[in-house]
């Protein structure tokens, strides 16, 4: 990835997911993050943060926004799309926000009407109703705290099912095959590691459905299916 990011044309963007990466549930440590960052500004890159998972990773929101953050604490212009589709249950609405940090008021001004321009074309005026759930979550002090425990619920449900999986295959596999990763992936998705042809006898034989590149979503599995997935594996 280093070498791509350095290999790429200088004042390229480079597209980054914040936390919690989909498909492969693998995020960058908070030092391979600072060496991301070293090799975009070496390069003049603009690095454009895709977030929408924000809360699905740790728990915890603030947490899951360090990554952004610590390239904005370093001076850079960043740009950060986020989605609530997920973290407020508002998929259908398709409700989000592009934030641009830029370096001047000078700047700021021609992003600012640069995106107008793209937005006036596009929808000019987008539904209003989803916009307006989450500015009162957001915007009131209660209903915030409320949805921070509700994310930090379902991170933890997500995590018990990682850990309850894992167990499952563990005693189930005897091929001496290791099952960390399933613990050290992190969020919604996880790479079983299945082929094509795996895949399609999870399906066909145990009805479990997935994509054909082996990707799962933990999020739609319950602790009391990690046994048969397991059994399917």
């Amino acid at each position: 990835m280093i070498a791509d990011i350095k290999a790429a044309p200088e004042g390229s963007f480079i597209l980054l997911h914040g936390c919690a990466h989909n498909p492969t549930g693998i995020d960058p440590t908070p030092e391979q993050w600072e060496i991301i960052a070293d090799v975009i500004q070496e390069k003049n890159h603009i690095p454009f943060f895709d977030i929408a998972y924000q809360g699905f990773a740790s728990g915890s929101l603030d947490a899951d926004a360090a990554s952004v953050r610590m390239f904005v604490a370093r001076g850079m212009e960043v740009i950060a799309a986020q989605s609530y589709s997920k973290n407020l249950g508002l998929y259908a609405e398709r409700i989000g926000a592009i934030n641009v940090v830029c370096s001047s008021p000078d700047a700021a001004a021609r992003v600012k009407s640069q995106l107008k321009r793209i937005a006036r074309p596009m929808y000019s005026n987008p539904p209003v109703h989803g916009a307006r759930i989450v500015a009162n979550i957001v915007g009131d002090a209660a209903l915030f705290k409320e949805w921070n425990a509700e994310m930090e619920m379902m991170a933890g449900r997500i995590k018990n099912v990682r850990h309850k999986l894992f167990g499952s295959l563990s005693s189930k596999d005897k091929s001496g095959k290791d099952w960390s990763f399933v613990l050290k992936q992190i969020g919604m998705f996880s790479f079983t590691g299945l082929n094509k042809a795996q895949c399609d006898n999870m399906t066909n034989k145990w009805h479990v459905y997935m994509t054909k590149d082996g990707r799962i979503s933990l999020a739609g599995l319950s602790l009391a299916k990690c046994e048969y997935l397991a059994d399917a594996i």
